[in-house]
């Protein structure tokens, strides 16, 4: 039996739902609002202080739990909280990288990713106890023995460069998916385009499923070397228009507006305009 953390609702088939509602549903005793109300809120950017706590409360949740032992609505109250942007957050988040299931510590990894507050880098860092040699598979499951993905590329993110020891020989992983989280993650930490490259040369032999995820490293790391390569990748052009738009918001910030608009950032809107 195989347990995944795929979200079950769309918005075509959702109720309709104010934020007041949904932050009361994730007090109710149906099990199924709780957890499509945790969703919505992340989903629609209810940010408000109602909505953080009752969030950071299901973060704790213990009645809604899977034959497995999985906690699905502490998975999408700790996603909903990276999308929220509230650093209230992050103790609670920080616990959860500590729960028996393994979704809840991807999803708390991600989302301390994107809320950046480097209290959080210790307890990251401590997932990656034993290195290479213990990130292995989970008889019965389809994953790792920790989601080593999520914490890597958090790990770049957030610039913890007191990790590089430990993200490096990740390289060598015999997971591809894990090999191109290193590489992303040490050219982030270094700029060394050394690991761009591995990423670029990832783009060219991967299958294509490998091929889309690395535009997205690609993309959010701002490798501008790679636009080219991007540009006719083997994948469905709006995996390389997602890409060379984060090459854009990666340079554009950079430069002054007494300059305008740089040779660089021309040459990678002149790639996009090509595939439009």
């Amino acid at each position: 039996m195989i347990e995944t953390s795929g979200e079950e609702y769309s918005v075509e088939n959702a109720p309709n739902l104010t934020p007041e509602i949904a932050i009361a549903n994730l007090q109710s005793p149906d099990l199924s609002l709780r957890y499509y109300a945790a969703w919505w809120l992340g989903k629609f950017r209810v940010s408000q202080p109602e909505a953080i706590d009752a969030l950071i409360a299901a973060l704790e949740d213990e009645s809604d739990r899977t034959e497995l032992g999985g906690y699905p609505l502490r998975r999408n109250a700790a996603r909903a909280l990276g999308k929220l942007g509230n650093f209230k957050a992050v103790p609670g988040l920080i616990r959860c990288l500590e729960c028996a299931d393994f979704y809840v510590r991807e999803a708390a990894a991600q989302s301390l990713a994107m809320l950046g507050d480097k209290t959080a880098l210790p307890a990251l860092i401590k997932l990656l106890d034993g290195g290479v040699e213990a990130a292995v598979q989970v008889p019965g499951f389809p994953h790792l023995a920790q989601p080593y993905t999520a914490v890597i590329e958090a790990l770049g993110a957030m610039g913890a460069t007191e990790a590089i020891s430990l993200v490096q020989p990740f390289l060598k992983h015999s997971v591809p998916r894990l090999q191109c989280s290193a590489a992303r993650a040490m050219y982030q930490l270094t700029q060394d385009s050394i690991y761009g490259e591995l990423l670029v040369k990832t783009l060219a032999t991967g299958d294509l499923k490998m091929r889309r995820v690395v535009l997205g490293d690609l993309g959010a790391i701002g490798y501008l070397a790679a636009a080219e390569a991007i540009a006719v990748a083997q994948v469905e052009n709006s995996f390389k228009l997602i890409a060379l738009k984060g090459l854009l918001e990666y340079q554009l910030p950079q430069q002054s507006d007494t300059f305008g608009i740089s040779e660089q950032a021309i040459r990678v809107m002149n790639l996009m305009d090509s595939l439009l």
